[in-house]
């Protein structure tokens, strides 16, 4: 059974200031979101589903997604406010203009979900490596299995120096995750490393494993993912700023002995679209690339 690319690709790019989504990276006008999904095509997948907003689709489809519908099994579901909350939870949270977070970004593709699936952001670079190591994890997974796998990098190779960074450090033993902690600001402070957490600043190695939102899973995490959902509802509902968070939600499935999550390693450096500065730097690694020879020019037969 071939995997699905599922894609989170709903963000409101506050800090880029656009959409970032959507925006050219490649030598004719690919975005990022082209090289992802050709990595996954050629490294086993069957399907990719986009989560977008609805408010992007006519830029979505004209900008990337008929080009990639025209080569690859592709479809894309929207990402909506109301989704999962009652007629009165939709009341309650009626002044919140942002988005629920990653994790209700996933439950909103439930139903497009029938086999195992990765999930991937849609303004990182992952490198072709990540995605064969986890294409041939969920190859092998049963549908109903709770061997779940994410790939994590190190988080010296994943920093910006435009600005602070959003990375879930992972605790890892024997090859498998223990446990994640989401640190939603992490940046430089001249060389050093600096995580601002609950108030406090901590400094790091730059040698620790952190998630990209790079994970592997049977539509079997479902179960904990809405379990997670509801509690978190419950919980911020009149929040105008909580966020669930995909690596939250995972961490629980460990922890609540629902499953296992192997840790799988990638040594690529990161680059993406998190701040406007990046765009030009996501653009010569890029070319690069194809100078290289790892990418070939044209991407897409038609």
């Amino acid at each position: 059974m071939k995997p699905t690319l599922l894609v989170l690709a709903a963000g409101m790019g506050s800090r880029y200031g656009g959409v970032k989504q959507i925006d050219s990276v490649g030598l004719h006008n690919e975005t990022l979101l082209d090289f992802a999904t050709y990595d996954a095509m050629r490294n086993g997948f069957g399907k990719v589903v986009y989560i977008i907003r609805k408010d992007i689709e006519q830029d979505f489809r004209e900008r990337l997604f008929d080009r990639i519908a025209r080569n690859f099994d592709a479809e894309y579901v929207f990402q909506t406010p109301e989704y999962g909350l009652t007629e009165e939870q939709v009341q309650k949270a009626a002044a919140r203009s942002k988005p629920w977070g990653t994790i209700h970004a996933v439950l909103c593709a439930e139903k497009a979900i029938k086999e195992p699936f990765a999930v991937i952001n849609a303004d990182d670079y992952y490198g072709r490596m990540a995605f064969e190591t986890l294409g041939a994890h969920l190859s092998a997974m049963p549908v109903d299995g709770t061997d779940h796998a994410m790939v994590g990098f190190v988080l010296g190779n994943t920093m910006s120096r435009s600005g602070t960074v959003s990375r879930a450090i992972c605790t890892v033993k024997d090859d498998y995750l223990v446990s994640m902690k989401e640190n939603t600001k992490i940046g430089y402070e001249g060389d050093k490393i600096i995580s601002l957490l609950d108030g406090e600043k901590i400094e790091l190695t730059g040698k620790e494993w952190v998630s990209m939102n790079f994970f592997g899973f049977s539509p079997k995490a479902f179960e904990e993912f809405h379990l997670y959902w509801d509690n978190f509802v419950t919980n911020n509902l009149n929040s105008e700023k909580a966020e669930a968070m995909l690596p939250e939600a995972a961490s629980n499935i460990v922890s609540h002995n629902q499953g296992r999550i192997k840790v799988y390693t990638s040594p690529e450096s990161w680059f993406g679209m998190t701040y406007p500065e990046d765009r030009a730097t996501v653009k010569v690694e890029i070319a690069k690339k194809i100078q290289e020879g790892y990418y070939p020019e044209i991407l897409w037969e038609k």
